[in-house]
């Protein structure tokens, strides 16, 4: 796996770091948008997470280069995301609250699949 460059190494991270606390406090907004119904304000999240910033091309490619074969799996994550999350903003449209909460309930899992495959590996390897 490459190495990462030193002081680089870190401002790359907190543009990763940055666009995951994004999507953690879109991820909370629509939450509390689908408790209360509020499914105008769903439709404006949605895509906030369905296209979710992406890091700088020099860190996605590091990213990608670490990753090696497990890139796929790790954009295959990302598309699960983008598509659940655009099936959650349809949904909302429809004021269908049991379609919105199914398809949040796709994205949270994409979500979790993906941090339980990769989160505690990428982190411990970026601090080193």
């Amino acid at each position: 796996m490459p190495a990462w460059a030193g002081d680089a190494t870190q401002v790359e991270l907190l543009a990763l770091r940055k666009i995951m606390q994004e999507l953690g406090r879109n991820m909370q907004a629509i939450t509390g948008a689908i408790s209360q119904e509020e499914w105008v304000q769903v439709v404006q999240l949605a895509p906030k997470v369905a296209a979710h910033p992406e890091p700088p091309l020099t860190e996605k490619m590091r990213i990608l280069a670490y990753l090696g074969a497990d890139a796929t799996k790790f954009r295959n994550f990302d598309a699960q995301t983008h598509e659940a999350a655009l099936a959650m903003k349809l949904a909302a449209a429809s004021s269908d609250g049991k379609a919105v909460i199914q398809s949040f309930a796709h994205v949270q899992e994409s979500c979790l699949g993906c941090h339980q495959a990769f989160r505690k590996p990428f982190v411990e390897h970026s601090s080193n």
